[in-house]
């Protein structure tokens, strides 16, 4: 049986698997449809689904329950660092393609779940488990390869100093091999188009601003192609309109290509528009876990208090008719 044809580019070299894949998800993300279309299109299917599932139940038809394991499992988890406890007894999970927002104020434990999560922190007890591995269980190897898949944009970027941009975004499909250098040249333009920093291609991670530090980390994460993103503080110390934009790319992941998302998160106005899930952390401990319209609506006096002291007096939003499928 003959070898199928492969895909070629516009130089006439054929395409890898890899360079084809990653182009089909750019093109999905650059397509003109704005975010806000995507959030309508995704309420209205919400309430038809919401709709389906009521009328078949009033037909005492009966739906079976759907197994679903979480993608990621964080049960019962504890830390401490000294005599200081940093994390107590805190649960939460998610599925695959949802969206978590943590929060709580400074030092509560939120960064500290990320580090965890990945395997560089290890809890004094509980267990986690991400696509059903017990990270504890993992050798460096084995980490090593859930973390091809599940990454973290870290509030500093974590950005190799010595390395330009390109070259900073171009490591993850080194790594993966199988490009030639043209063609991981053509991938990095066009993540630098997707995150709006194409200017910044031959620049040094030292002379960026720390909002194109973030942009060019998420660059670098979606270059390893990963089933979910873990991100710490995306928004803290950026103008406005940067914030915007990050927000709109994280929206468009999960809308477009299903990526699962963990958001660290300060910013209420952040967190209402991109949760389907919200912990709230107070003092180590889980004060609440739920979605955002049970968040929004939550009379605990320690969350109506984190409310109360939010830098914006937000009123009480309309989360959408997402959530009458929560």
């Amino acid at each position: 049986m003959s070898e199928p044809t492969r895909p070629k580019s516009k130089n006439g070299e054929k395409t890898s698997p890899l360079q084809t894949s990653l182009t089909h998800e750019l093109d999905e993300l650059q397509s003109p449809t704005t975010v806000e279309e995507l959030e309508t299109a995704h309420e209205t299917a919400a309430v038809l689904i919401s709709d389906a599932v009521t009328a078949s139940l009033a037909s005492r038809k009966g739906i079976p329950e759907p197994i679903r394991p979480p993608f990621i499992d964080f049960d019962k988890v504890s830390i401490g660092f000294g005599d200081r406890k940093i994390l107590d007894n805190v649960s939460f999970h998610l599925g695959r393609g949802q969206t978590l927002c943590i929060l709580g104020r400074s030092g509560v434990g939120k960064s500290v779940s990320l580090r965890i999560l990945l395997g560089f922190l290890k809890p004094d007890s509980g267990c986690v488990r991400v696509d059903g591995k017990d990270m504890a269980a993992l050798d460096e190897r084995g980490l090593q390869e859930v973390r091809k898949h599940v990454t973290m944009v870290f509030q500093n970027g974590a950005l190799f100093d010595s390395l330009t941009v390109g070259e900073n975004i171009a490591f993850p499909l080194r790594e993966k091999g199988g490009l030639l250098e043209d063609q991981i040249q053509q991938l990095v333009a066009r993540l630098l188009e997707l995150v709006g920093a194409s200017e910044t291609v031959n620049l040094l991670p030292s002379s960026l601003s720390t909002g194109q530090k973030r942009c060019i980390a998420i660059a670098r994460a979606l270059a390893a192609q990963p089933e979910a993103i873990l991100y710490d503080e995306p928004t803290t110390m950026v103008d406005p309109i940067m914030g915007r934009r990050i927000g709109d790319l994280i929206q468009r992941l999960k809308l477009q290509l299903g990526i699962t998302s963990i958001v660290v998160t300060h910013d209420m106005r952040f967190a209402i528009r991109l949760a389907d899930l919200v912990l709230f952390l107070d003092s180590g401990t889980a004060r609440f876990f739920g979605t955002i319209r049970e968040f929004v609506e939550c009379e605990d006096p320690q969350v109506r208090q984190f409310f109360a002291l939010d830098a914006y007096m937000l009123p009480k939003p309309n989360v959408g008719a997402a959530a009458k499928l929560s």
